[in-house]
This record gives structure tokens, sequence and C-alpha cells, in this order.
């Protein structure tokens, strides 16, 4: 009995997270601009996979951004802030033009040069 309970106050608390992340107003991490909730994503500064835990909220296009510039390791080991990932030239370059943008824009991203094939 006391498991069903657990889990219906589980459940209406994780409901009540999302009507709260759904209203709630964020502002990017990287291009300061406002994200509409349909294109908010969190991003964990240092990689899940490197043992992170702190996230941020960014656009779509920007969190893509990020991780078709840099490895998890690059992530984890050089870039571990927003603001070292603003700092980065190509990312610096990639914030100037998306803040002349709309908020809700989403444009296709390019995988880097210097990445290499997956």
């Amino acid at each position: 009995m006391a498991q069903g309970r657990v889990k219906r106050l589980q459940s209406e608390s994780r409901a009540q997270f999302e009507r709260f992340k759904q209203a709630e107003v964020a502002i990017c991490a990287l291009c300061d601009r406002p994200i509409p909730p349909a294109l908010r994503d969190a991003h964990h500064l240092i990689p899940k996979s490197r043992g992170g835990v702190l996230t941020v909220f960014m656009h779509r296009a920007c969190h893509k951004q990020v991780h078709a510039l840099f490895t998890e390791t690059e992530l984890a080991q050089q870039y571990p802030t927003a603001q070292a990932l603003r700092d980065h030239p190509e990312m610096a370059r990639f914030i100037r033009w998306v803040q002349s943008k709309p908020s809700n824009f989403n444009p296709p991203t390019r995988r880097s040069k210097s990445k290499g094939k997956l």
C-alpha cells in the first residue's frame, strides 16, 4: 500500500516539476536570449559520463553547436563552464551570429571539421 502512495506522490511531483519547467522563463547560458520551452535543452557542463551533475539551460541550437565542436573529454577538461565555452573563438562566432536571430530560431548544425567523423 505504501509503495503505491510513494509512486503516486513521485508522479505528482514529476508532473508539477514539468509544469514549472514549461512555465519558467529560462535564459540561454551561452547566448543570453530567452528560450522557448519547446527549444530548451539542459546541458551538463561536465558530461554525465565524466561524473558531471551541474546543468544549465541552453537553446537547442546552442546545445547542438557545443556538441558539434567539442568532445566529451574536451568539455570535461577544457570547457567545464559556460564562460569557458563562450570564450572559445568558434563558439563566440556562433553566439554573435545566433544572437541576431529570434529566440525560436532552430538552424541545422554542421559538424566541426576539426572534430572528424564519428
